[in-house]
C-alpha cells in the first residue's frame, strides 16, 4: 500500500461533506462541473490515479481497465450496482472493484411505494390535468384509477430492496407474491406471510402489480421480455426502480400503447439517458429520472461507503464492499 496519500479521481460531483472529507484524506480530484466523463477521459484517469471513484454513468469494459497503468489499484464505485463495470477483467489485472450496498434500501423501496401509488392512482395525470386548467369541478367518473389495498404484488428480487418493499406493501394491505433464486427464510416468509413462486411465468400471470428488483447481469437481461410480458393481465402495472435492461422497453411501450397493460411506473430505462419516445407519450406511463437513491441521507451515505472501501484499502485491509466476480 503507497505510504504517500493516494491518488483519488471522482468522475462526478458528490455531496459536499464527501467531498471535503475525500480531499482530507485523499489526494481527490475532483469533477466540479459534474460532466460525464468521456472514453478519453476516463482513458487519461485510469493512466495515473491510484484509485478510480466511479459511478453508473462510467463505462469501466475490459479494454478500459487494460488501458489503466499500473497504479491503478481500486475502482471504489459510488453506487451498489456494478454492472457498468467488468468486474472479472479488473480482479485479473488486480484492480480491486467495490461498491456501496446496503445504504439505497430504505430510499428505493418508498420510492417504489411512490410510483406503485402514483400509477394506479394516476397521480401525475390528475396533477396535469390541475395545471393546465381542466380541473372544473369533481364528477363521479373522472380520472378513476384502482385501489391498492388487496391486491397481489408479484416482487421479482426478494432481496434487501424487495423485502424492504414487501414489508411496506404489507402496511397498505397488498398480498405478498415473489420470485427469487432460491426461497427467503421462514422467519421473513412467516412475517410477510409471502407466497414463493419458482415459476416467473406462472406468478406473472396471476399478479396485480409487478415490482422489479433484480440486479442487471446477463442472466437478468430482458428478464421481462416481450413473451413473459404478455402474460400478464391487462389491469396489470408494472414497477422498475431496479435497472432498465431487466425490462424490453419496447415491448412495454406497444403494449402500454395497445392496452393490453393497465401503467408502468419506471424509474430506470433500457438507453438511458434516453427513453423510448413512446413511453413520452404514454398517459399510463409514470417516469422519473433515475431517483430511487435521490436522497440527501442517502447520497452522503453512499459517499461515506466510498470513502471506508478506500481508507481501508489504503491501511493494508481487504475494503467491507469489494465485489468479486462470482457474486455476480
Amino acid at each position: 500500500m503507497p505510504t504517500r496519500k493516494p491518488k483519488v479521481i471522482v468522475t462526478r460531483k458528490l455531496p459536499d461533506p464527501v467531498e471535503t472529507r475525500m480531499r482530507e484524506l485523499f489526494d481527490t480530484e475532483l469533477n466540479v462541473a459534474d460532466e460525464p466523463f468521456t472514453r478519453k477521459g476516463l482513458i487519461e484517469a485510469v493512466g495515473r490515479c491510484d484509485v478510480l471513484a466511479s459511478t453508473i454513468t462510467d463505462k469501466i469494459d475490459a479494454s478500459l481497465i487494460e488501458k489503466a497503468g499500473d497504479q491503478l489499484k481500486l475502482i471504489a464505485n459510488f453506487g451498489a450496482g456494478v454492472d457498468h463495470i467488468d468486474v472479472a477483467a479488473a480482479n485479473a489485472k488486480g484492480v480491486i472493484v467495490t461498491n456501496t450496498p446496503g445504504v439505497l434500501t430504505d430510499d428505493t423501496a418508498d420510492l417504489t411505494m411512490t410510483l406503485m401509488m402514483a400509477t394506479l392512482r394516476r397521480v401525475i395525470e390528475g396533477a396535469n390535468a390541475v395545471q393546465a386548467g381542466q380541473f372544473t369541478g369533481w364528477a363521479p367518473t373522472w380520472m378513476l384509477g384502482r385501489r391498492i389495498t388487496g391486491k397481489r404484488l408479484g416482487i421479482i428480487g426478494m432481496g434487501r430492496i424487495g423485502s424492504a418493499v414487501a414489508r411496506r406493501a404489507r402496511a397498505f394491505g397488498l398480498q405478498i407474491h415473489y420470485h427469487n433464486r432460491k426461497p427467503v427464510s421462514p422467519r421473513v416468509s412467516d412475517e410477510l406471510e409471502a407466497t414463493y413462486w419458482d415459476s416467473l411465468d406462472q406468478m406473472l400471470a396471476r399478479m396485480d402489480i409487478i415490482s422489479v428488483h433484480s440486479p442487471h447481469t446477463p442472466a437478468t437481461y430482458h428478464l421481462l421480455s416481450a413473451r413473459r410480458l404478455k402474460l400478464l393481465q391487462p389491469h396489470a402495472v408494472v414497477i422498475n426502480t431496479a435497472r432498465g435492461e431487466i425490462i424490453d422497453e419496447q415491448a412495454l411501450a406497444e403494449l402500454l400503447e395497445g392496452g393490453a397493460i393497465a401503467g408502468a411506473g419506471l424509474d430506470v430505462f433500457e438507453h438511458e439517458p434516453r427513453i423510448n419516445p413512446k413511453l413520452l407519450k404514454l398517459p399510463n406511463a409514470v417516469l422519473l429520472p433515475h431517483m430511487a437513491s435521490a436522497t440527501v441521507e442517502g447520497r452522503v451515505e453512499m459517499g461515506e461507503k466510498v470513502i471506508i472501501n478506500i481508507k481501508t484499502w489504503m491501511d493494508g485491509h481487504r475494503p467491507p464492499d469489494r465485489v468479486l466476480p462470482q457474486m455476480l
